[in-house]
């Protein structure tokens, strides 16, 4: 059955990136809907798949990390406006692939993923 799953690793720190809120939309042209919203984990995980069963489907998605809020909440100085405060990862996911796996790994100035396993 498919399902897609993220976590989260800090390499400014070098450990995961947990407490770190991940919200997941699918996107219709201009509309996004909110499909759901979890908090990764002292693992830098999601303690369930983002989306599994029948809403599972193919379309495009876009995932939102607070990098932001979690490296002000760690004591990381930051300006005001930081150059990373919300990531966005939009990304499509064809249903006969069963499962998609998109890791983040970030610090305040920079970020890389990937389609994982």
């Amino acid at each position: 059955m498919g399902r897609l799953t993220t976590h989260v690793l800090d390499a400014a720190h070098g450990c995961p990136g947990s407490a770190i809120t991940v919200e997941l939309y699918r996107v219709d042209g201009q509309h996004l809907e909110r499909v759901c919203r979890a908090v990764t984990n002292s693992d830098g995980r999601v303690d369930a798949p983002l989306l599994e069963g029948e809403a599972y489907r193919s379309g495009v998605y876009q995932l939102q990390f607070a990098a932001g809020d979690y490296y002000r909440a760690r004591g990381t100085q930051l300006p005001e406006q930081a150059f990373l405060d919300v990531v966005v990862l939009r990304f499509g996911i064809d249903a006969a692939q069963e499962h998609y796996h998109v890791p983040l790994l970030i610090s305040p100035y920079s970020y890389s993923t990937y389609r994982g396993s």
